[in-house]
């Protein structure tokens, strides 16, 4: 559906005409020129001159041979192959020259006031060829200057709604989601018209609308946009149909984040049942729908049976050789399982060393298949400082954080704000081993990083505010400088997490005992009421 929708076109019977020529030219460069004698390659529509006459400006328009729309299809199609083609092998300089080529000769159209279909679908081709190049700035220019001409032009137009199409893939790729709204509802609504708004033609545009319609935050309208796509298919094909599972499997993972676990699972329920029936309970698509079933068990708070079903799932899936041993859905499947493993085993020694057993195989088929230092090997190593950390097993925790920081430092700048959640993390490390100036040091460089990348009052820089006062605590500094880092601190946290948070409530237990230290006790009165009506209000909520 994918390849059918962003490469093809949807022709209808018309013809147009442009008096322009195309030549391959021998010479390593392929370009499409306009000489005076060659073929003839479809760009715009007819080209439009003006004149004066008496004053008053008069338009004339000058046809040359008639080509159909077929014809059309098939040189825009032999553009943009040709791009992939040039790509693909490496050339893409040539690729880029062969674009501009075009783009030059639609823009002399343009200029003379020719603004059609024709247009819009030459100029919607050449920004599929620079997104093939991956060249944004040029797309963004393109789109630009294509959603001008596009939002002049009639819905009955043939080719609008592919060219609609695919510009929402454009825009989505770009993150211009309001763009790529627009251009997919329009596309649904000409399709609507023209074959009824049951056609299971309407199936691609309102998958593609559903996912842009997620990224916006917009969740219940999009799982109402994959509800009528599973209507349409069921209609269509029937209720055991594999192409069901695309909308249902997004509008489970939907439900998931909006913590509906329960409609979550029995949706991803659904999608297993019809996988066993086409294909049997060890094809590998079967473990991925019991993976998904088992994060949604997770969701509804049914651990154990999660549990069960994750194992169960990755066992489908290895034995069916479904995916590769190094594939980043099977490294997700092993990560999701150890942090479950490790929640639920606390206290059970068994399921935390089960859990850390799938964490170290991640790390050894990182090695085995990336090398020992590539940057995916850094997720691991954190992922196994922090089982370690939480089993206090800290001398092991501090040597896989040290060798994951080496390994980014090698890969990103040193102020990369990256870098410091492992360096947070490595200082809380330190400070659990009484290692407490180390520890000041890097949660120093934390702030100061984390203060240029995201502002001296983020979230960020107030998580690391709250671990330096604690290691600063421990190392005596200036009550006065503890004072002064916590008032920041409170600053922080009322705006992040609210007045009347938890957080806020700490920190404000901190301050009351660092200013009776310092004996500014008139300071102190508003703030001990102010914790007293908070701890009031909380038990009040408690007991509600």
């Amino acid at each position: 559906m994918n390849e059918h929708w962003l490469h093809t076109f949807e022709l209808e019977k018309g013809c147009f005409a442009f008096d322009a020529c195309l030549h391959r030219r021998a010479c390593n460069v392929i370009l499409y020129q306009i000489p005076n004698s060659a073929r003839r390659f479809i760009l715009p529509v007819a080209a439009t001159t003006s004149s004066e006459v008496n004053g008053q400006v008069q338009r004339v328009q000058s046809t040359s041979v008639s080509l159909s729309m077929g014809n059309f299809k098939g040189e825009l199609d032999d553009l943009f192959n040709e791009v992939k083609a040039l790509t693909h092998l490496g050339k893409e300089k040539e690729a880029t020259c062969l674009l501009q080529a075009n783009f030059e000769a639609v823009k002399e159209q343009l200029d003379m006031g020719a603004r059609g279909i024709e247009e819009a679908a030459t100029l919607d081709v050449i920004a599929l060829g620079y997104m093939t190049l991956g060249d944004l700035s040029m797309v963004l220019s393109l789109l630009d200057e294509l959603d001008e001409i596009v939002k002049e032009l009639k819905d009955d137009e043939p080719l609008l709604d592919s060219i609609l199409m695919h510009m929402g893939s454009m825009c989505t790729k770009l993150e211009n989601f309001e763009s790529a709204t627009y251009c997919y509802s329009r596309a649904i609504e000409i399709m609507e018209s023209r074959y009824g708004e049951s056609s299971s033609s309407l199936v691609p545009p309102l998958l593609e609308l559903g996912k842009v319609l997620s990224c916006t935050g917009s969740a219940a309208k999009a799982i109402e946009t994959y509800h009528r796509v599973t209507k349409m298919l069921e209609s269509a094909k029937g209720e055991e149909c594999e192409e069901l599972t695309v909308p249902l499997i997004a509008s489970g993972n939907l439900l998931i984040k909006e913590r509906k676990g329960a409609d979550a699972e029995s949706i991803f329920d659904r999608v297993l049942n019809i996988y066993i029936k086409l294909h049997g309970e060890q094809d590998g698509r079967c473990g991925l729908a019991m993976s998904s079933l088992a994060h949604a068990k997770c969701a509804k708070g049914d651990v154990d049976e999660a549990i069960v079903l994750y194992k169960k799932a990755l066992k489908i899936v290895e034995d069916s050789k479904f995916l590769a041993v190094d594939d980043n859905t099977m490294e997700k499947m092993r990560i999701d399982l150890a942090e479950l493993l490790h929640v639920v085993g606390s206290s059970i020694g068994f399921r935390v060393d089960e859990s850390r057993a799938l964490l170290e195989q991640c790390l050894l088929i990182s090695n085995k298949y990336r090398g020992k230092e590539h940057p995916s090997s850094v997720t691991h190593l954190i992922n196994l400082a922090s089982s370690y950390s939480r089993s206090k097993i800290f001398p092991e925790a501090e040597r896989l954080l040290s060798l994951g920081l080496r390994i980014m430092m090698k890969t990103v700048p040193p102020d990369d704000p990256s870098l410091t959640f492992p360096m947070l993390h490595l200082a809380i490390i330190l400070y659990n081993m009484n290692r407490d100036q180390e520890a000041e040091e890097l949660a120093l460089d934390v702030i100061r990083i984390r203060e240029s990348a995201f502002g001296n009052e983020s979230l960020p820089v107030g998580e690391a505010l709250d671990c330096l006062v604690s290691i600063q605590t421990r190392l005596q500094k200036d009550d006065h400088q503890l004072l002064g880092q916590l008032k920041r601190l409170l600053k922080i946290q009322e705006k992040a997490f609210g007045h009347e948070s938890e957080e806020v409530i700490g920190t404000l237990k901190k301050i009351v005992y660092y200013l009776g230290k310092i004996g500014k006790k008139d300071e102190i009165f508003p703030l001990r009421r102010r914790l007293t009506m908070l701890r009031k209000k909380s038990r009040d909520m408690v007991q509600y």
